[in-house]
C-alpha cells in the first residue's frame, strides 16, 4: 500500500478514507450510525469433512496443535485477499480500508475457571497461508501463556478502573471523541481488542455451541465470528448410500455498513469453497485484490 497510495487528509493511522463509494454507502452511516444498528445475523453449518483430514496429516507432519482456529482465521485471511471490502470498518460516519488484517481473540491462560483470560491481537498480511496463521498465532498465544505479566490492554483497564466512576466516564467519553477523530495514539490502537478486521471465538475448544455475539459501538471491528465443536451427522449421498460427515456450526454477526448483503454472501460462500478444498490455503495466493480508492 505505501508504494502504490499517498496518504490524504482524511486518513486515518489504521487505514485510509474510501472516497469513490456510491453516494448511497457514504449515506449509511448517517442513517444508521451505531454498529448495532447495522449488524446483521448469519449462521450456517460447515462441512470439515476434508479440513479434518487434512488438519490430521498436517499434524502428522510436524504442525503440532494445528486445528479449526488456525484454519478458519486462515480463510478470511484469503477471503480478503479476494473481497477486500471486508477489511473496511466505519467510524466517525466514514467508511475506511484498513491497511493490514488485524485478528482480535480472547485467550485464558489455562483451562480453568480461576485462570485468567487477557485479549491478544495478531496481524497478518493477504499473502498469508494456513502456515503463516499457525506461526504468527501460537507465538503470541505462547507469549501469553508463559508470562504472567499484563500486556498492553490489561494495563490499560487498571490504571483506568482505579478512577472515580465520573472520572471513568469522562474518560471513555473522550476516548470516544478521540476515536471519532482518528486521535487516539498508535500505541492505545496496538493493543485495543475493539480496533481490527475481526474478532473470533473457538466454543468448540469449550465444548459449546458458537452465539451470536453483539459487535462492539465503541471501536472498529466489523465482524465477530464465533464457531462450535465438531460434529457427525448421518446423510444420504446422490446415490441413496447412509455417508458420515462431519460438520462445525459458524455464527456471525457482521457490520452492514462496511459492504451489503450481496458481498457477505461472497464472503461466505467463499468459505464454503474453501471448507471443501483446504489444500488451496497452503499456498499463497495467486492475486491480491486491492479495495478501491
Amino acid at each position: 500500500m505505501a508504494s502504490t497510495y499517498r496518504r490524504r487528509f482524511g486518513d486515518r493511522k489504521e487505514g485510509r478514507l474510501l472516497r469513490s463509494l456510491p453516494a448511497f454507502n457514504k449515506f449509511i452511516p448517517f442513517i444508521m450510525p451505531q454498529r448495532n444498528d447495522r449488524y446483521v445475523h448469519f449462521e450456517d453449518a460447515m462441512e470439515i469433512s476434508a479440513v479434518d483430514r487434512r488438519l490430521r496429516a498436517l499434524r502428522v507432519e510436524g504442525y503440532k496443535g494445528i486445528g479449526m482456529l488456525h484454519f478458519f482465521i486462515a480463510c478470511h485471511i484469503r477471503a480478503i485477499s479476494m473481497l477486500p471490502g471486508l477489511n473496511r470498518f466505519v467510524v466517525g460516519r466514514r467508511i475506511y480500508a484498513r491497511d493490514n488484517i488485524e485478528i482480535v481473540m480472547t485467550v485464558k491462560r489455562e483451562l480453568s475457571i480461576d485462570a485468567t483470560e487477557t485479549t491478544i491481537k495478531v496481524v497478518f498480511e493477504p499473502t498469508d497461508t494456513i502456515f503463516d496463521v499457525y506461526r504468527k498465532l501460537n507465538e503470541k498465544i505462547e507469549e501469553i501463556k508463559t508470562n504472567d505479566d499484563t500486556n498492553g490492554t490489561e494495563d490499560f483497564a487498571e490504571t483506568v478502573s482505579h478512577f472515580p466512576r465520573f472520572l471513568l466516564r469522562a474518560a471513555i467519553g473522550l476516548l470516544r471523541v478521540m476515536d471519532y477523530f482518528g486521535w487516539i495514539p498508535q500505541s492505545l490502537l496496538d493493543v485495543s481488542p475493539f480496533h481490527g478486521s475481526m474478532i473470533i471465538t473457538d466454543l468448540g475448544s469449550l465444548r459449546l455451541g458458537p452465539v451470536y455475539h453483539h459487535i462492539y459501538n465503541f471501536g472498529t471491528l466489523p465482524i465477530f465470528l464465533a464457531f462450535g465443536p465438531k460434529r457427525h451427522a448421518y446423510e444420504l449421498d446422490r446415490s441413496g448410500n447412509m455417508v458420515d460427515r462431519k460438520y462445525v456450526d459458524v455464527k456471525a454477526v457482521v457490520d452492514e455498513g462496511i459492504v451489503d448483503g450481496h458481498y457477505y454472501a461472497q464472503y461466505f460462500q467463499a468459505f464454503q469453497y474453501m471448507f471443501l478444498h483446504p489444500e488451496i490455503l497452503e499456498a499463497p495466493p495467486s492475486k491480491v485484490v486491492e479495495d478501491i480508492f
